[in-house]
């Protein structure tokens, strides 16, 4: 059975395909602005749609829609500042210490952020990982910008989730990721910590690329990510605009539906059969400890293997499985540079390190 989080999560990333208006998340997300402030402010930053946004100092009181913009703000030293949030990560998700911390914030919802509750939070600034959007379906609407204004919270986005939809081209790389991050660094006030994450990524990811370099693209492995928990009766593929394209080719594989332009897209069994790929990721939410998650990898792996739809497809048959949790593939984040890894030295034994 799956859990309600991880149904609300996939009606909050499916919720991010209604967002309208989104530009390229390639495009740089902070720069300077005019005017005095401190050392690193002001500091501008644009939405989906290139409206800016700028912060004259460092936000005091920051909410999270969700895991992976908290994990960012504790990777980069303004935990402290995050007053609350939503989707909060499993105990034992995060490192060590990051994940002391993370329990320390006060939990607004377990799923999307109720409005009246964010809007009356206290907060100053609200990052957005899933765009905005109508939540229906008794989930609650997210505020208008109006009310978040008269609220006084600014509102800005992970634009390399956020904006993926409408993205002008495939994703092929985590640069829309590293713009996330120097963004928040800028507007944080920790550009160098930003800086030094960014260096730690991009150092996996060559290793990586230098590693799978004499594979030629047609031999490279084919790639299925299953995402258990949007559902068995149709599948949800990742398109070429999700994150979760660029983490899978960075890895030397072939996204089976990178011929499918935009973030996600309900695709038919007949068409998981007809690409019939050579591995299938058992793509599944944290369910907020490790028992929890091999419990619902184990059930993921043994609908493949009993449903008579796929039970024939080579990587079933072969036990070609991998078992990665899905935020770290789809949401951008630190953790996306260590999925490539792991999934490239799975594929490519000997070769990557």
């Amino acid at each position: 059975m799956r859990s309600r989080v991880g149904r609300a999560m996939t009606a909050a990333v499916l919720g991010g395909l209604l967002a309208t208006g989104c530009g390229s998340g390639n495009e740089e997300t902070a720069s300077p602005a005019a005017g005095k402030g401190d050392a690193d402010h002001p500091v501008t930053v644009t939405d989906c749609a290139g409206a800016g946004t700028t912060f004259a100092s460092p936000p005091r009181r920051i909410v999270t829609s969700n895991a992976s913009s908290l994990e960012l703000l504790l990777r980069l030293g303004a935990g402290d500042k995050v007053v609350g949030t939503g989707f909060p990560p499993g105990k034992g998700t995060l490192p060590d210490a990051l994940d002391t911390r993370a329990r320390q914030v006060k939990v607004l919802s377990d799923t999307v952020i109720p409005k009246e509750k964010l809007l009356g939070s206290g907060a100053d600034l609200y990052i957005d990982t899933f765009a905005s959007m109508n939540m229906g379906g008794g989930m609650g609407d997210a505020p208008t910008e109006a009310e978040f204004k008269a609220a006084g919270i600014k509102h800005i986005f992970l634009k390399s989730t956020a904006c993926a939809a409408m993205s002008k081209g495939p994703v092929t790389d985590l640069s829309a990721v590293e713009d996330d991050i120097t963004s928040l660094g800028a507007v944080t006030g920790t550009s160098a910590r930003a800086a030094e994450l960014v260096a730690g990524m991009r150092k996996k990811v060559d290793a990586v690329r230098t590693a799978v370099a004499a594979t030629p693209e047609a031999e490279r492995p084919t790639y299925f990510f299953f995402d258990y928990d949007a559902g068995t009766k149709q599948p949800m593929a990742v398109c070429n605009r999700q994150v979760a394209n660029a983490v899978i080719t960075l890895a030397g594989a072939r996204n089976v539906f990178a011929d499918c332009d935009g973030d996600y897209k309900q695709v038919g069994w007949e068409d998981v059969i007809a690409k019939n790929p050579d591995w299938i990721q058992l793509g599944v939410r944290d369910r907020g400890s490790e028992a929890a998650n091999d419990k619902a990898y184990d059930e993921a792996r043994t609908w493949l293997e009993t449903n008579s739809a796929t039970k024939g497809l080579k990587a079933v048959r072969k036990g070609r499985f991998l078992r990665i949790g899905s935020e770290r593939t789809t949401i951008a984040g630190v953790a996306n540079a260590d999925t490539v890894a792991e999934i490239a030295k799975t594929l490519h034994p000997g070769k990557v390190g």
